[in-house]
Order: structure tokens, then sequence, then C-alpha cells
């Protein structure tokens, strides 16, 4: 059990949620008779080592290329030899919005609160910065609210205390803005991932739920759709109520606050594709005249909402996007690709993936996850851009090229 408790990095792909949930619980358990090791508190919080490298880059920079000193960092965090140590970048993206004022609510206006995660806040800001920059040129206005790390991070290493912590703290910010009128959306699939989908896990068959729901005194209502309350499949509370309880994971948590969460929160792509069918998305893009593959990571296809990047992509006059089909996993797993003991694993897990992107030997890959990007980066001689990125620049091109045009070049 404790080895294949170490293997699982809760990508969703087990066809019973049970096998996951089961495996997380195991885990926890370990933690709480051994505690964590200094290793994995390292590789987990991302935001205070981010921090810490952003109040000392130069000197963080110097260290980590010094051949003996990253050669014990590795050693202390248990990161494999082969793996390229990350560069923090000087200004994360919160600094970023705070300098453009993001970080307070519009009064009086519909906005987004924006969820961007540590990848996009603390390792890649331009991702951050290219969702502000593609959702204010459709004319929306985004707010930045206060937030954690989404919790997954510490969720697969089985830290419970610190995820259910870090989970509060997030749902209370997010549905605070949802109360005022806000629309939710984030653009890392992981943490859509557990917000959409391990958040309300189980919530349903909450006594909170089913009052809500007018439920029968022998009823249990299940939706049948991830979002209303308006269909369900009626089940005997007397054959079912000592199975289908909440008893999760986070069923310390207050389960209409979880379900609210979880139906109002919009993965990006999927934002925009109702802005587009709304008729309210800018399609005058520039012409890109590149040929793309696009990979939908594990935790975005487990949210059920279909490939909205690829159909908003082929908007953009000139590019070619070709979808990697199939039921195919990076092996990254977070930073479960950085240890030493899953290195060789997670090139493993991945290599029918990567051979099959050798195989259509694009210009660039597009993904949304960023764990898969630090993956392919690895693995493949490609370029990786998130979604956004693209979107953005095909905005950026379209501007320059009106402004050449105003100017009389």
């Amino acid at each position: 059990m404790r080895s294949l408790v170490e293997l699982c990095t809760l990508c969703g792909l087990c066809p019973c949620p049970k096998i996951a949930a089961d495996l997380m619980e195991a885990k926890s358990r370990y933690i709480d008779r051994e505690g964590l090791s200094l290793a994995v508190r390292i590789l987990t919080d991302v935001p205070r080592l981010a921090r810490l490298c952003e109040t000392f880059p130069k000197l963080i920079n110097a260290l980590t290329s010094n051949k003996a000193v990253g050669f014990l960092l590795r050693k202390v965090a248990h990161i494999h030899p082969k793996r390229q140590l990350i560069k923090i970048p000087e200004q994360n993206f919160f600094q970023w919005t705070a300098q453009k004022g993001l970080t307070s609510r519009r009064d009086n206006s519909h906005n987004v609160a924006y969820f961007a995660g540590c990848s996009a806040g603390y390792l890649f800001p331009q991702i951050g910065q290219a969702t502000v920059e593609v959702l204010e040129h459709n004319g929306v206005n985004v707010y930045v609210p206060p937030q954690e790390c989404c919790g997954m991070p510490h969720l697969v290493e089985g830290d419970r205390n610190t995820t259910l912590r870090r989970v509060q703290a997030n749902m209370g910010n997010l549905l605070e803005s949802l109360q005022a009128g806000d629309d939710l959306v984030c653009s890392c699939p992981t943490c859509g991932y557990l917000m959409k989908v391990l958040l309300k896990e189980r919530a349903y068959y909450s006594e909170a739920y089913q009052r809500s729901v007018n439920a029968g005194e022998d009823e249990l209502k299940v939706p049948k759709s991830p979002q209303g309350r308006t269909r369900f499949k009626v089940l005997k509370k007397s054959m079912y109520k000592d199975i289908l309880t909440d008893d999760g994971y986070f069923s310390s948590l207050d389960p209409m606050n979880r379900i609210d969460l979880a139906e109002h929160l919009f993965d990006a792509g999927e934002y925009l594709a109702r802005l587009h069918s709304d008729g309210r998305l800018d399609t005058r893009f520039a012409h890109i005249p590149e040929r793309m593959v696009y990979f939908a990571p594990c935790h975005q296809r487990e949210q059920k909402i279909g490939s909205p990047y690829p159909d908003l992509l082929t908007l953009i006059p000139g590019i070619t996007i070709e979808r990697v089909e199939g039921m195919y996993c990076c092996g990254m797993g977070g930073n479960f690709g950085y240890k030493t003991g899953f290195h060789e694993k997670s090139l493993e897990l991945g290599s029918s993936l990567m051979d099959k992107i050798r195989e259509l030997a694009p210009q660039s890959i597009i993904t949304d996850c960023m764990s898969c990007r630090l993956q392919f980066n690895h693995a493949l001689p490609y370029p990786v851009f998130h979604p956004m990125e693209i979107l953005a620049r095909g905005y950026l091109n379209r501007r320059n090229s009106l402004s050449r045009t105003d100017s009389g070049e």
C-alpha cells in the first residue's frame, strides 16, 4: 500500500474516484503518523520559496548556478540531478497586478475574480498577465482577490492540515467575490480540478444539500449534470444512506460552500468560449502562420468541460492546431517529476505522449498545464506556451499592425 500511495499523483484518470480518495486518505494517515520531510516541505510550498527568491534574486540565481551549491540544494530537496532547477522571476504576477491596481474590486461594475494559482502567480507570470490582457481586451474588468496555493501540492503529499487551511481561505475569498456578483475564473487546470471536482465530491449527499433540493424523507437526490439543480437521479435513502454520505477528504468544510464554489468557477478557456457563444468575444486576431500541437492535460479533461481552447485558437488566421487525441499523461505530476525516486517513472509514464508529439513534429506545443510544460521543456525540443499566451499574441500583433498603419509605416 505504501509503495502504491507514493506512486499516485492524483491525475484523476482512475475510472473510480474512490481509488484516488482512498490513496490520499492513506497518504495523509502516514503523514499524520510520521510528519513531512524537509524535502517535501521545500518542494510543495511554492509561494514561500518564490518570496525567498524574490527577496534575494541575484544571490539565489548565483547560488543555484554554482555547481557545488546546486548539488547540495538538489540533495537536500531530493531533486534528480538531470532536472533543471526553475528560475524564479524577479517580479511575480501578484506584484504586477498590485502595480496595475487589480487587487481592489471595482464597485458598481461587473468583475471577473481571477484565481491565478502558483504556476502563473510565481513561476510563469507571463501566463497570468496574458490572461488579464485577453480578458481586458474583451471588455472584462479583472479583479485578483487575495489567494493562496490551491492546496493540491499539499494534498498529494498527504499534508491534510495545510490542504484544508488553504482551501478554506481560498473558498472564503472567492465566495465573497461571487456574492458580490463577480464571475470566478481560473487558468490552471490543476487548481480547477481541485476546486471544481475534488472539492464537491460527496457534498451532494450531505443533509444540507438534500434539504436545499427538498428531498423526500426516503429520497437522496443526486444531480444528473455538474451544474444545475433541476434534474436529479432519485435514490432510496433507506438503501444508500450508509454508503452515500458526505464523508470524503473535504467533509469538514461546509458542503454548500463547496458546491457553490465548484458550480460557479470557470476554466479560463471555458469562460472565453461562453463569451464567444454570446457574441462578446473579439475575434479580430492577427495572422499567426504556425503549426502547433495542443495537448489537453489530465486535470482539464477530468473537469468534463470539453476542449474550448483548440476551438478558440482556430479563430486565429493562419494558425494550424493539431490535437493530441487519446488518454495520454505527461507523467510529471506537479513536483513529482523532480523527485529523485520518481524522475525515471515520470519519463516512463509520459513516453508515449512524447513519442506522439515527436511524430507530429510541431513548431511549438500548447497546453494549459504548467506541470506538463515543465515536462515538455525537459523531454522535447519545442517551445511550449499556454493558450492564453497565443491568444494574447494574436491581439497584440493586431494592435501593433493597426498602430503601424495609423503611423503611415
